[in-house]
């Protein structure tokens, strides 16, 4: 049986807000705020990475990591330099940690 869009919607909620924390939120920030801005996206990641994997009982939680470092690639062109594209790789482990620090506080606390 397939889902509808209902069925995902946890999931795109989540995706939209990463998706303003990779291409809105860089626009209220300053060239001088650059390392706070990495740490902020960074954080935001780690901690949509926990709760997508505590909330969501779909197969795609596990593409996530793959999917927030796909997303961020056409943001290198918009907002940074080629030199970035080694940010792409850090968001990919920072999710996959937060990824399975989820999956472990679902088991521990058996959230269903």
């Amino acid at each position: 049986m397939k889902r509808s869009y209902k069925g995902y919607l946890k999931e795109i909620i989540i995706l939209i807000i990463q998706l303003f924390m990779f291409y809105i939120y860089p626009l209220f920030c300053g060239p001088t705020d650059a390392i706070a801005m990495v740490l902020i996206i960074l954080v935001s990641t780690f901690i949509l990475s926990i709760v997508l994997s505590t909330i969501s009982t779909s197969k795609f939680r596990y593409l996530y990591p793959l999917f927030v470092s796909i997303i961020f690639i056409p943001s290198i062109f918009i907002y940074y330099n080629i030199s970035a594209l080694v940010h792409s790789l850090w968001y990919f482990v920072v999710s996959l940690i937060g990824m399975i620090i989820g999956i472990i506080f679902k088991k521990i606390l058996k959230i269903k």
